[in-house]
């Protein structure tokens, strides 16, 4: 899957989630139906979310664009492998970026920050969610690598 070829035979069907992503993780391409969190600066629900059985979901984080404080590390990476999430998208930081970068999964974040979030409990699992000018809703789907990340409100391939 190559979202080049994706986008020039499905473009009515696709959106481009236009933000500047940073790739982390060996994996080279995801695909899977999305689920939604809204968090800002609190990891608390994305937490929730990864703990859960992600049956090949990709984790959409709308982190209100916030680079100051990371909301995914080293460890919440390792519970979306264990648990079977296809890779996380986040319109805000992560952290432990190197070791990220080494894992079988597929981050896209707008950058790194060194601080670690709150745990106050604040955010929203599911509901539509916005990121780079494209409203995502639990089972969108999501496909992404190298050229970025698209989103289709049905499964293409």
């Amino acid at each position: 899957m190559k979202t080049a070829d994706l986008i020039d035979e499905h473009a009515t069907k696709l959106r481009l989630v236009h933000l500047p992503f940073c790739r982390y993780g060996q994996k080279p391409h995801i695909c899977g139906p999305a689920q939604t969190v809204k968090c800002f600066e609190d990891n608390t629900a994305l937490r929730g979310q990864l703990e859960t059985p992600g049956e090949g979901r990709v984790l959409v984080v709308d982190a209100g664009g916030s680079t100051r404080i990371a909301v995914l590390g080293d460890m919440l990476a390792d519970l979306a492998i264990s648990n079977g999430w296809a890779g996380v998208v986040i319109s805000g930081a992560i952290r432990d970026s190197a070791e990220i970068a080494a894992m079988d999964t597929l981050v896209f974040a707008l950058g790194t920050s060194p601080v670690k979030s709150a745990k106050d409990g604040l955010g929203k699992v599911g509901g539509t969610v916005e990121l780079g000018g494209v409203r995502i809703a639990p089972g969108n789907w999501i496909y992404a690598d190298a050229d970025g990340v698209l989103m289709s409100a049905e499964k293409l391939i």
